[in-house]
């Protein structure tokens, strides 16, 4: 290669500048217009552990499904729902609210998401709301010790008792599907919104409630449920038309 002293490289570098050159890109010049005498090689992959690709996250609804389904007893789908892990809600509730009643009664009602008082017992429909519950079905000569089974759609309080999220609703479905299917109720009854989304995907509980329809394959009767009638006492002369309708159902098969 040939030298330069200091000046001569000093005015190349200057006539460069001038044609336009603003930095260096390397110590030699290239020539990207030769055409390589053989393509470059491929290289050989690297020796050693490879980076791992970050993983699928798996659907919890395909896990749920899973899960419930190998539940042969209601029993074992208490087991499967205590252990599933997949849904947060678990993680900041005391208690896990699968069930009361009589498993296998020709009724079974289906509430919507435990609150504070169920979260604690442990059971649905307590407190005041149990008790609203229990005179209702007085009413009609029934009772949860005797032919009516209850659950929730959800098994766990929400954080400050906020409305349920659809994926929390959906993530549930299957057990609540299989629930009713291990319990084999003639009859369901839906109380309020939540119980109509998940398993009517419909909501507008005024508008539902009375009208006999199905779900699961079991003929389903939509109610308001006892907590507002607490609040809106007002609406106990619908929800007495529908205990009369649900009553003439199961006497009439």
């Amino acid at each position: 290669m040939e030298s330069f002293d200091y000046h001569q490289a000093a005015e190349m570098l200057a006539w460069q500048v001038e044609l336009g050159a603003t930095e260096a890109i390397c110590d030699a010049p290239v020539n990207r217009y030769e055409v390589p005498a053989s393509p470059p090689k491929a290289k050989a992959p690297a020796k050693g552990p490879q980076p791992l690709r970050p993983e699928a996250k798996p659907d919890p609804v395909a896990l749920a499904t899973r899960a419930a389904a190998g539940a042969q007893t209601i029993e074992e789908l208490r087991i499967a729902l205590q252990r599933f892990e997949h849904c947060e809600l678990h993680k900041g509730a005391r208690n896990m609210v699968f069930s009361d009643g009589v498993p296998g009664a020709p009724v079974m009602i289906l509430g919507e998401v435990p609150d504070r008082e169920e979260d604690r017992a442990g059971k649905p429909f307590v407190g005041r709301t149990g008790q609203m519950l229990d005179r209702m079905l007085a009413a009609i000569d029934m009772g949860r010790d005797r032919n009516v089974y209850l659950s929730n759609i959800l098994p766990w309080r929400t954080p400050q008792n906020r409305d349920p999220k659809p994926d929390e609703i959906a993530m549930m479905r299957p057990f609540v599907q299989r629930h009713i299917a291990l319990a084999k109720p003639k009859v369901l009854v839906l109380f309020g919104n939540w119980s109509c989304q998940s398993l009517l995907e419909k909501r507008s509980i005024m508008r539902l409630r009375g009208t006999w329809t199905k779900a699961a394959d079991v003929a389903c009767l939509p109610m308001v449920h006892p907590a507002a009638l607490l609040r809106n006492p007002a609406a106990k002369r619908e929800a007495w038309v529908d205990l009369l309708s649900l009553q003439a159902k199961l006497r009439d098969g």
